[in-house]
């Protein structure tokens, strides 16, 4: 079986015991309720925010961070959510909020919290970048066993839907609104992230996390780090994350590229250092990022997913 995010199977394991952090959704668990609340960060601009966790039942594997924009002319909406129970809650929050109707749902990378809510959404035009299509095509059956096997009855009758068309790059208008959508690479090999022009907020994606270790299943951390010297520029005023607590500034950007230097660092030494992946494991990491969300088991999946590679390099330089 591959393991969601295509980590080990034992280190997902971790996720059932991984505690909801403060200010987490109250989920129902008795009836499936994901308890989704919209915040306004602007005149016409949602987001919906989930657990800052690891995946588990206490939370449905909901820890991403969704969300909509009204644009005078229908509803863009911002990934889907884990699950086809996510999607429909969320589709249901949205004619809650606003009287208009969703016309496009917009997908930030291939990761399965981005997509696997696209049941509630098959009537309306689904886009995203080829190069994430394609990784959730590949992946899409991995996700759905894993997340299940992950958060039981929250995934039942989840199906893989696919994008539909091609996200267009650069401005976006929608109605009234003026949008612009910017691919950038690193954390996956295709990420979008979205700014809303008149109010300021960026969407993120999974280019940064909050209060949280990064997830790192397709992590390239050299432009990973290049990416987000690229977003610091953006005129920001709300950044929304993938996971972790909306900003009103940029420091989750830097937060994000302090883990990062730290991980290429760290590994790139030990490795030198022929230390193994236990060894790895057992060294003491700064108090800053032991304190963030989900230390616990994401640290193990960094390790499995990107220490073998600074191996290789080592192993690969020392050739004659």
């Amino acid at each position: 079986m591959k393991a969601a995010f295509a980590a080990p199977a034992a280190l997902l394991l971790a996720a059932f015991a991984a505690p909801l952090a403060q200010g987490t959704p109250r989920v129902d668990v008795g009836r499936l309720d994901y308890g989704l609340a919209a915040r306004a960060l602007a005149p016409g601009v949602w987001v919906v925010e989930g657990a800052n966790a690891d995946f588990s039942p206490a939370n449905g594997c909901n820890i991403i961070n969704t969300g909509f924009i009204a644009t005078g002319q229908g509803v863009l909406v911002i990934n889907t959510g884990p699950s086809k129970r996510y999607g429909e809650q969320l589709r249901a929050l949205i004619a809650k909020t606003t009287n208009e109707p969703v016309v496009q749902v917009i997908h930030l990378n291939l990761h399965p919290d981005y997509f696997l809510g696209n049941q509630a959404f098959a009537d309306v035009p689904r886009l995203a970048t080829d190069a994430t299509r394609a990784g959730m095509a590949r992946e899409a059956k991995a996700y759905e066993d894993n997340l299940y096997r992950l958060c039981g009855d929250w995934m039942r009758g989840t199906e893989a839907l696919l994008p539909t068309g091609t996200a267009a790059l650069g401005p976006l208008r929608l109605g009234g609104r003026e949008m612009e959508l910017r691919e950038y690479r690193g954390h996956t090999d295709s990420d979008l992230v979205l700014v809303d022009k008149a109010s300021g907020v960026v969407f993120a994606g999974g280019l940064v996390f909050a209060q949280r270790v990064p997830t790192t299943p397709h992590a390239q951390i050299g432009p990973w780090l290049q990416s987000l010297q690229a977003l610091v520029s953006l005129p920001l005023k709300t950044l929304v994350p993938s996971h972790g607590p909306v900003r009103a500034d940029a420091s989750a950007v830097a937060e994000t590229q302090r883990y990062l230097q730290w991980l290429d660092k760290r590994f790139r030494t030990l490795a030198e250092q022929g230390a193994e992946m236990n060894e790895v494991l057992r060294a003491e990491a700064p108090a800053e990022f032991r304190g963030w969300a989900a230390f616990g088991t994401e640290y193990t999946r960094n390790v499995a997913h990107l220490y073998p590679r600074y191996e290789q390099a080592v192993l690969k330089a020392a050739k004659p």
